[in-house]
């Protein structure tokens, strides 16, 4: 059976579509499944087990009639059974059905008459299950399995490469990812971060910080280094690298963003800053994940003290 998923979105997106793959690839074991992503999306399936091939869409750009035949083209001559499509988008609808694949599974709403298999959308919950719940337009009414990753061989190699350059091998580590955010709403101040890792640092000497600095974010190291000179640095670019480095440490503590995901996928202990957005919807009910809301819906709102009573257990 092939099988082609149309995944919107970013990263975060992607990773939290992985266990309605896992669970398609667990019903269906010889199905080839390719996913159709937007270009800055493709890096997440550097750790996806499940799937075959990975196309990319640039579904939010301005595209001609050319692109969008094109892509009506692409999913024609690859013979597919089955399509889902995880967003609600008449476009999409039209699109998949112009393809002629006979099963094509998606939510009951915008572009619903197009498609022949339909889900009821529940927003409410964890968006994991969300997407798992499409699962059901082939009749499959699992539960959601848990948000998990394949990491690569040589990013494991790697990780381990790094720790022992960090120094931090022996003694374990927190990691912190502090995310540059999209938007004022999702910025959590340098300075704020400079309090936590120095009371860190006070309470527990002997434990490295490690702060994940990603594209763009080399202003906000520099920062952070400025009055924690004994933080270490390790680099964010590369998604299966970063996994591994998320892996081996002793907590994650981080702002709602693609790495987040990530250590709930490995199992890291986390602790994770929310600003206008609902934890209850982008982590799984677990005592190895807390959630900080801010009170305001501003990330910046979160006070140093109430993320150092959560890491103290106060």
């Amino acid at each position: 059976m092939r099988v082609a998923a149309l995944v919107p979105g970013g990263i975060a997106d992607q990773i939290l579509f992985f266990p309605t793959l896992d669970d398609l690839k667990r019903y269906y074991p010889d199905a080839q499944i390719d996913v159709f992503v937007e270009p800055r999306s493709k890096a997440a399936y550097r750790v996806s087990k499940s799937v075959h091939e990975v196309l990319t869409f640039d579904y939010k750009d301005r595209n001609s009639l050319a692109d969008w035949a094109n892509l009506v083209g692409i999913l024609r001559d690859r013979e597919y059974e089955v399509a889902i499509v995880s967003g609600q988008s008449w476009l999409l609808g039209l699109i998949l059905w112009l393809t002629g694949i006979p099963i094509r599974v998606g939510y009951k709403g915008k572009g619903a008459a197009f498609l022949t298999n339909l889900v009821l959308l529940k927003k409410e919950q964890y968006v994991a299950c969300m997407y798992h719940d499409l699962l059901e337009g082939l009749g499959i009414k699992s539960p959601c399995p848990e948000l998990a990753v394949n990491v690569p061989k040589p990013d494991i190699e790697w990780a381990d490469k790094e720790q022992i350059r960090l120094g931090v091998k022996e003694t374990g580590y927190i990691l912190i990812y502090g995310g540059a955010g999209r938007g004022l709403d999702t910025i959590y101040p340098t300075e704020h971060w400079q309090t936590i890792i120095q009371d860190f640092q006070s309470k527990q000497p002997d434990m490295p910080v490690v702060v994940v600095q990603g594209e763009g974010e080399e202003d906000f190291v520099r920062h952070l280094k400025e009055y924690a000179p004994n933080i270490k640095v390790t680099p964010g670019n590369d998604i299966g690298k970063l996994t591994a480095m998320i892996a081996g440490a002793n907590l994650m503590l981080c702002t709602d963003s693609p790495p987040m995901h990530l250590a709930v996928a490995v199992q890291t202990y986390t602790i994770a800053l929310f600003g206008p957005t609902e934890p209850a919807k982008l982590l799984p009910k677990s005592d190895r994940f807390l959630a900080i809301k801010s009170p305001t819906g501003k990330m910046a709102d979160i006070s140093p003290k109430t993320v150092l009573q959560k890491i103290w257990g106060g």
